[in-house]
């Protein structure tokens, strides 16, 4: 039987990937920090910042890719993510012949975690460190002690809703998402709406939040401005991402 994806698609690997794209910028991270050998990785997107002296070939960006660009490239394997990347570049791509590993949005730390598992042990059968590190570490869910907003974009106002990986980030440092409730996974309140809290966390990405840019929308809630790298992505980051989201919070 060939390995599915976290969608339940079928994913034909005749051995461990040599060629790989990526399209989510925390995965690319995943895939080289200990998990395999970075000749692998032949492509990833622009917004692929981490590690730092990353030299693949760009294929643009994660929501519009260049196909004909990762297709030059002749990947035995793209990753790719369900809410990052469009359902059309993928069809496109396995319509190609290209295997495509689609991963979940996941609602959770743990399912993050373990989609990131499955997917590195599956098609390269490795369990990096920092993956055991980073369960190890998230396990504690702290008592609830404050209420947030978390915005992610502006013009229009765009913020964390329900079954986020974000929300579930903030949850186990016990601070409670202000829409974790609401039926849209990124609702769009009016700024009147975004008042009812005790924080507004400001992430650096994807819109960039500054001291300068955010908190006077709140005036009478606690900023916090985050790394969105540490609230938003997971993989390696996540191993010091308690501990510098804990120091911007506070506790």
């Amino acid at each position: 039987m060939l390995p599915v994806d976290d969608l339940g698609e079928p994913v034909p690997l005749p051995g461990p990937p040599t060629r790989v794209v990526s399209l989510v910028p925390s995965i690319t991270e995943a895939l080289l920090t200990g998990a395999v050998d970075p000749a692998v990785l032949v492509g990833a997107t622009d917004y692929c910042t981490h590690p730092p002296d990353l030299d693949v070939t760009r294929v643009g960006g994660s929501k519009y890719p260049r196909v004909d660009r990762v297709l030059a490239l002749r990947p035995d394997l793209v990753v790719a993510n369900s809410e990052e990347n469009r359902p059309e570049d993928v069809e496109r791509l396995r319509a190609d012949g290209i295997p495509v590993w689609v991963t979940a949005a996941p609602a959770t730390v743990p399912a993050a975690l373990g989609s990131l598992r499955r997917l590195l042990g599956t098609a390269w059968d490795v369990e990096p460190d920092w993956l055991v590190e980073a369960e190890r570490r998230w396990r504690e869910v702290t008592p609830p002690w404050a209420r947030a907003v978390v915005p992610v974009w502006r013009k229009p106002w765009v913020v964390l809703g329900r079954d986020t990986f974000a929300g579930d980030v903030l949850l186990r440092l016990g601070v409670v998402n202000a829409f974790a409730e609401h039926p849209e996974r990124y609702p769009r309140p009016e700024l009147s709406e975004l008042q009812d809290a005790d924080l507004v966390v400001l992430p650096d990405e994807p819109y960039l939040f500054t001291p300068d840019d955010g908190p006077q929308f709140f005036p009478g809630l606690r900023p916090v401005h985050v790394s969105g790298r540490h609230l938003t992505w997971y993989g390696p980051s996540l191993v010091d991402a308690r501990e510098a989201l804990g120091t911007a919070l506070g506790r």
